[in-house]
């Protein structure tokens, strides 16, 4: 009995003693959560209002919360009674063993600053890097977001990205619609260069300056090839490539213009 007495005063006095420092820490980690989140809103806002670069703005909110937080599960250790000191070298081996072990998401954040500094792509490019394609949805600490014109979302480390080769369809304001059409040899060229240049004169979306292209540029094995180039703006790209595949096959119909496909000639002899 004397014993069981023995541990439950100590249970009473640590009670006692620790019970109001846990209470008091636990109230000041969620109000401390919920002060963090007004002060990265804030910040945010702040920053908005400054036309800060977007993806910046994300990044430097994301990177910000994590300080806070880490700020703040510091203090609340010390309500409890953790010593500091010790409390803060404990951190920092660990931080050694994890940053040993996460070499790649240290290299990813590496790359994440480097691609916020010297900017390749911000959100709302369209790109093609490490085998990705889509529109950047987010630049975050570790990991770049894209969004596939299908709506798939990939998430793609910033390292890869921030060393792989880039294509930015976003940069400029006009592109070059690149196309080839065929028709059959016995068919009239001057009438199907005057075609394809009516076609592409007609569009509104085809810019004047710099001029489209209607060029011979093959002899094929069962076709004479056109290669057609003309300028427009990148939002307009999609649209005149596929319009203007379908306006050539219906007016080259109508004119009695030919689109070769690839045949073969079976030849039979009887011995």
């Amino acid at each position: 009995m004397n014993d069981l007495s023995v541990y439950t005063n100590k249970a009473v006095e640590m009670v006692m003693e620790y019970g109001p420092k846990l209470i008091l820490a636990i109230v000041t980690l969620f109000i401390g959560l919920w002060i963090i989140k007004l002060v990265i809103r804030a910040i945010n806002k702040a920053m908005e209002r400054s036309n800060t670069d977007i993806s910046l703005r994300r990044f430097l909110t994301s990177l910000g919360e994590i300080a806070l937080k880490a700020m703040l599960i510091i203090s609340v250790a010390g309500m409890i009674g953790i010593e500091m000191t010790s409390f803060i070298a404990v951190l920092g081996a660990a931080g050694l063993a994890v940053g040993l072990a996460l070499q790649g998401s240290l290299a990813n954040f590496a790359g994440g600053v480097l691609i916020l500094l010297f900017k390749p792509y911000k959100v709302g490019d369209f790109i093609d890097a490490a085998g990705y394609m889509g529109t950047v949805h987010a630049i975050q600490v570790f990991n770049t977001i894209l969004k596939t014109p299908d709506n798939k979302t990939i998430i793609v480390p910033n390292g890869i990205l921030s060393n792989a080769s880039i294509t930015n369809f976003s940069t400029e304001a006009t592109r070059r619609v690149d196309m080839s059409f065929g028709i059959g040899y016995n068919d009239d060229i001057a009438k199907a260069k005057g075609i394809l240049n009516d076609l592409l004169a007609k569009d509104e979306r085809v810019l004047k300056d710099p001029a489209h292209m209607v060029v011979v540029a093959e002899l094929a094995d069962s076709s004479v090839n056109f290669t057609v180039r003309a300028w427009c703006k990148a939002a307009d790209y999609w649209g005149i490539y596929f319009d203007m595949t379908e306006k050539v096959k219906l007016e080259f119909d109508k004119q009695n213009i030919s689109i070769p496909f690839p045949q073969r000639d079976v030849h039979v002899y009887n011995h």
